[in-house]
């Protein structure tokens, strides 16, 4: 972390903090990886939006790593057309890097294919494929997937983070992060003013 932006080490130190009050080891060893695209607003270049025709959205795509708690661990926004996969080949080394402990990480079916061992492979990380269940029609909550989903629920809370409006995509990956900085505040400011009795106490 010595290498870390002012920006980066606050919200690393939060998430430590938040971490360790939920009796969490102050880094991760798992942790859930999951996209969302968003319409881009007019300000948005044309050259970093894209169509995502699954979701019908031109606009961009965030792709989320969280630990199991929903607690951001890197962002990477890129144009609403680029794959679950390819994004997850520039996400899943840089989390490598940052979080050595880190060992398996819960996808959903868009990370199939060569990406599972080629992380095994390359980075020593199984991807666990959660899948959704062909019997059941409509909403399914699916574990371990709907901790990251939760995430995206939150930054959507943030009016800012309903569209893209940033001209650059770290200027979008800056924003998410201070919005989750925002969440994690705000958590531990209710954990000090409602502390948890102990058996002691």
């Amino acid at each position: 972390m010595a290498g870390c932006q002012p920006r980066d080490e606050l919200h690393e130190r939060l998430r430590e903090a938040v971490r360790t009050g939920e009796g969490r080891g102050p880094e991760p060893s798992t942790a859930v990886v999951d996209s969302q695209s968003v319409k881009a607003d007019a300000t948005v270049a044309h050259a970093s939006r894209g169509f995502d025709a699954a979701k019908r959205i031109n606009g961009r795509k965030r792709h989320l790593l969280t630990d199991t708690l929903g607690l951001l661990l890197d962002v990477l926004v890129t144009p609403a057309s680029t794959t679950d996969r390819d994004a997850a080949r520039t996400l899943l080394p840089a989390a490598k890097k940052d979080f050595r402990h880190l060992a398996r990480v819960w996808a959903d079916g868009g990370y199939t294919g060569h990406l599972t061992d080629w992380s095994s492979q390359h980075l020593g990380l199984v991807l666990d494929i959660v899948r959704r269940s062909e019997d059941v029609r409509g909403f399914q909550i699916l574990p371990r997937r709907w901790v990251v989903e939760r995430s995206f629920a939150w930054f959507l809370r943030s009016r800012r983070l309903v569209r893209d409006y940033e001209r650059r995509t770290d200027t979008s990956e800056a924003v998410i992060r201070w919005s989750m900085i925002a969440l994690m505040d705000r958590r531990l400011a209710v954990r000090h003013d409602h502390p948890v009795p102990t058996a002691a106490s």
